[in-house]
């Protein structure tokens, strides 16, 4: 394939890529708020059901505990009854009958004795299990509670970081590179490359590259920094792409130098350095992310 010649393209419009941009960001922050409300309404729903099930199983407790405990006194009042009785046979009775008879009271006494320790026991562990059901219910409605508060706090996050990305935005300029080409957002610091990267647009490849006799290869363009120019703020690079090596000469911070390459078609890449020390650069290389079509 010919290399296309390395010209001054149609200047573009800054406003026309802003729009794009932002009506994208706009979408992504929609989708994340209705991801959000969906995770909200599936932990609702969860917790609804958890709800329902602890009163179902606090209620079933409760009515075995009824049952139980309804059974066991009308055990224990058998018992007396029956060790009433006996007294009063024991009472009417003389001698070995009379003995016999104690000692079939004191049966008595020691089963309703044991029936009542039993009965007793009993409601014990119901209580325990109606205990253990209600501090599930607890732990349920507060694990509920913290996933809303960290709902909060996520959309929270996100509307900060919206206001933060938008400031950081608007405070982008564009400029025209050194082709003559009008550029899109310019990052002037760590700070604006990071919102650039997030609205995803271009690919960004950061650069600290010192004054050497071997280039050092970034993505697929190979960069040489012949001269750095600490007072000046100057610097001189030159640029292998495609088979193709262009001088950069005398460049000024925050430039764009453009060039082109035949993958992305009429689209510049663009090297941009932020900080010009002394035999170093600082900075970053910004590529299209669409390809051009091939023939």
């Amino acid at each position: 394939m010919s290399q296309p010649p390395m010209m001054p393209m149609p200047e573009q419009s800054g406003s026309g890529l802003k729009i794009p941009i932002l009506f994208g960001l706009v979408i992504f922050l929609v989708a994340a708020n209705v991801y959000l409300f969906l995770q909200l309404d599936e932990v609702k729903k969860e917790v609804a059901k958890t709800r329902e099930a602890l009163r179902t199983d606090i209620a079933n407790v409760r009515e075995t505990s009824s049952i139980s405990t309804a059974t066991a006194s009308r055990r224990a009042e058998q018992l007396r009854a029956e060790l009433n009785s006996a007294r009063r046979r024991a009472e009417q009775l003389a001698g070995q009958a009379k003995d016999d008879a104690m000692r079939q009271v004191a049966d008595l006494e020691k089963k309703v004795e044991e029936g009542d320790k039993k009965a007793l026991e009993q409601t014990a562990l119901v209580k325990q299990d109606v205990a253990k059901v209600e501090q599930s219910a607890i732990a349920a409605n507060t694990k509920a509670a913290e996933i809303s508060t960290d709902v909060s706090k996520v959309r929270q996050e996100v509307a900060t970081t919206k206001s933060e990305l938008d400031k950081t935005i608007s405070d982008l300029k564009t400029v025209r590179g050194d082709l003559g080409v009008q550029s899109g957002l310019i990052a002037t610091n760590g700070k604006e490359l990071s919102a650039l990267k997030a609205l995803g647009e271009r690919a960004y490849h950061e650069i600290n590259l010192v004054k050497s006799k071997q280039p050092v290869r970034i993505s697929d363009v190979t960069i040489l920094l012949k001269s750095a120019d600490l007072k000046r703020n100057r610097y001189t690079v030159e640029l292998f792409a495609d088979d193709k090596k262009v001088e950069k000469k005398d460049k000024n911070v925050n430039e764009p130098v453009q060039f082109y390459m035949a993958k992305y078609g009429r689209y510049p890449c663009e090297l941009v350095v932020n900080e010009v020390r002394k035999d170093r650069i600082v900075g970053y290389l910004s590529q299209p992310k669409v390809t051009a079509a091939r023939n």
